[in-house]
Formats: structure tokens, sequence, C-alpha cells
């Protein structure tokens, strides 16, 4: 009689294949199917030859739809800074399939955006020291927005079906981009969502001048949140004020404290009520 294989072994199998095929070794997945296992498809992977960086870029995509339901229904998008693989892309994935599937959230089409160079993409100019040493080829946010707006939004429009709402998340200087976008940019997104925003680059100049750039924020929805770091929480709470006493009126805004929550755990349980609360049936 023939041995059963165990459910952990078989589990790990079936991520493996899916990664290994996402990742375009097709080979190796079909050598794991042949052993027993079946691919484990959770979205699809696909890559920009950017002009505006001068390098490829994976693009992970993952729709709760199936492609049939794809065909006669366009999705807004939400666009995943730290979108590999390796990074936040599968987490996220399987919370919007949960929210969706338990309707607590509307269906977004997940795009992932691969990191090549993190701390040159996700960050502004600087005169702090501190920080050239932490990212010595910092100031690459502008020029990355300007892939975004150029390149991915494009091929993301040629591929799916999509509507005209766009929305961002990032984590720590993933979330720093995402306000500085905000401020800088309003209109490239209808939704910005940031958790632990690194807040702290620049010695704090995003948050010093919230309050001249305000008015830019008209129409936005907004959601931020942090963990139970120190400095994390003076700023973002510094950041809180300066919205409750001068944002524009139709602003839709939200910031949550997670005191029980590090640096490295809020992203989960806080992208979870952002969905909830800015991505409603």
């Amino acid at each position: 009689m023939k041995a059963s294989i165990p459910r952990s072994r078989a589990i790990l199998a079936s991520l493996l294949m899916a990664v290994l095929t996402a990742i375009g070794w097709p080979a190796a997945a079909q050598s794991l199917s042949s052993a027993g296992s079946a691919p484990l498809t959770v979205g699809e992977t696909f890559t920009i030859e950017s002009k505006v960086l001068g390098e490829s870029r994976p693009i992970n995509v993952y729709s709760p739809l199936s492609r049939a339901q794809a065909e006669d229904n366009a999705l807004p998008v939400l666009y995943m800074l730290d979108g590999g693989l390796s990074e936040d892309f599968l987490h996220v994935a399987g919370l919007i399939q949960v929210s969706v599937g338990n309707k607590t959230m509307r269906p977004f089409i997940l795009v992932g955006i691969e990191n090549v160079a993190r701390r040159r993409d996700l960050t502004g100019p600087t005169s702090n020291p501190d920080d050239r040493k932490l990212a010595p080829l910092a100031g690459g946010s502008a020029a990355f927005r300007r892939f975004l707006r150029t390149e991915v939004f494009p091929a993301v429009k040629a591929r799916y079906r999509t509507t005209n709402e766009a929305a961002i998340v990032g984590e720590s200087l993933a979330g720093w981009f995402v306000l500085e976008t905000l401020f800088l940019e309003p209109d490239l997104f209808n939704t910005y969502i940031a958790f632990d925003p690194s807040l702290w680059w620049n010695r704090g100049e995003l948050v010093k001048r919230a309050v001249e750039r305000m008015p830019a924020l008209a129409g936005r929805a907004l959601y931020f949140a942090c963990g139970n770091d120190s400095e994390m929480v003076q700023l973002t709470r510094q950041l809180a004020d300066a919205l409750a006493f001068n944002a524009p009126r139709n602003v839709d805004w939200r910031y949550e404290a997670f005191p029980e929550e590090t640096h490295a755990t809020l992203y989960h349980p806080a992208a979870l009520r952002a969905f909830r609360y800015l991505f409603k049936p």
C-alpha cells in the first residue's frame, strides 16, 4: 500500500510549487508535480523593463475574482509597496481573499511591486547625515512615483479590467513614501494607507510641513497607524493632531495606535482594520 504524504509536507510542497511557478521556474515546479504534488496558483507575475529606473521590475498580481468573473467586472486596484513574494505580497493577498470572502471588504486587485533598491526608491532628499549612513543612495522617491505613473499604471490597465479607483499601502519607509506621495502628488491615488511610517526621515520634515501642505489633501482618504515604538507614536500623533485642526472637511482620515504591536507585527492587524474601514462593501 502506498504511504500517504504527511499533511505538513504536502502543504509545504504546494507552497513551494506556487513560488517556483510564480518566479518562472516551471521545470522545477513540474519536477515537484511528478513527485505527487500539484501547482498552487496564488496570482500572476509579469515584469516591467523600466526606462524610468533603468532596470527590470517584477510585478505580482492577485485578483479575488476568477478569470471568467474578471472579464465581466472591473475592479479598483490596491498598489502595495514591498510587494515581493518574499516580502508582504502573500500575506496581504490572503487577507484580501478572506476579507472579500466574508464580505468585510470590497474586491480589489492587489498589485505588489517588488523591491530592487528599497532605500533608494522609497526615500526623498535628506540633509540628515544619519539618514545618509542608512541609505547612501537615498532620494529616489520622485523617480519611483514617475515609474508608478508612467509605467506601472498603464501596464496594469492593459492587462486587467480596472476602475479609476486606486489605493496605495506601505509600512515603515514604504509608509513614509505613501505619506510623501499624499502631500506632494495627492491625485496619484484616491486612498493612502501607511503603517509605522518613518516620519523621522530628514529630521521629521514631512510632519513639520504638513500644515502648509494640508489643502492638497482635499477629497483623499487616509488611514495611518503605529505600533508601540515611542518615536513612531510621537510623530504619528503629531501628524494626527495636524490633521485634526487643519485638514479640509472632505478628507476622510483615521489614525489608530496599536500599543500591543511592535514594528514587526503591526502590518497584518492594522491592514485588517484599514481595509474594513476604507473598503467597506
